[in-house]
């Protein structure tokens, strides 16, 4: 008799934590996050401020690359994805750029002086969006890391996109966009192994150009 009020509240206190991990833990993993699948799942600001779903872009293949106004790639990157964009935007291609600042300030700036420069100096067509990012990139760097380091290491860093929205590759600074076109091209953007094999080689001719 002595020890039977303790071990009743005991057991209360434990019936008590069993009923609230029961009913509260499935409520806090529905209030948490989850890991995002595809690009699709993010929603971006276009340089005029405006909220855009990357479901927008469903069933397209998309680059994915951050310009710079001020960079030694700049000239070289936008001719190139102009021509790109011109030669594939009516069979579900889309280019998106984002203004990129991070690297020795290349791209400093306000929302309209970058659409200036990217569209009345360098006349490109395809959508760009503003500078901050951070959570696409993440995903981004997630799906296909760089080469020692998963971190952007410079501007006009590319991603491949397939038209579920799935990062298929990433190519480095100096890899011209007109190679890409190799990539994506054969297979009309199905992303098969052929493509990954292809997309691997021109990863390997980056290496070996850093190399030399």
């Amino acid at each position: 008799m002595f020890f039977s009020r303790p071990i009743t509240w005991v057991s209360l206190i434990f019936l008590g934590l069993a009923f609230w991990l029961h009913y509260s833990y499935p409520a806090a993993k529905d209030m948490a996050a989850e890991p995002s699948k595809s690009i699709y799942d993010f929603t971006v600001k276009d340089i005029h401020g405006n909220d855009v779903p990357l479901s927008n872009y469903q069933g397209k293949v998309l680059l994915i690359v951050n310009v710079a106004s001020k960079c030694g790639l700049t000239q070289s990157n936008y001719k190139e994805l102009n021509v790109l964009y011109e030669k594939y935007k009516d069979q579900g291609f889309e280019i998106l750029a984002f203004p990129c600042n991070q690297f020795a300030s290349q791209e400093p700036g306000t929302n309209e002086e970058i659409q200036e420069t990217a569209c009345t100096r360098f006349k490109a067509e395809f959508p760009i969006f503003e500078k901050n990012t951070a959570p696409l990139y993440k995903f981004l760097k997630s799906e296909k890391g760089g080469v020692l380091v998963d971190a952007i290491k410079w501007n006009f860093t590319k991603f491949l996109v397939n038209k579920e929205g799935k990062v298929v590759q990433r190519y480095s600074p100096t890899t011209s966009p007109l190679a890409i076109e190799v990539a994506f091209g054969l297979l009309d953007c199905s992303y098969g192994a052929m493509v990954e094999k292809i997309a691997q080689e021109l990863l390997l001719k980056d290496l070996k150009s850093i190399v030399a």
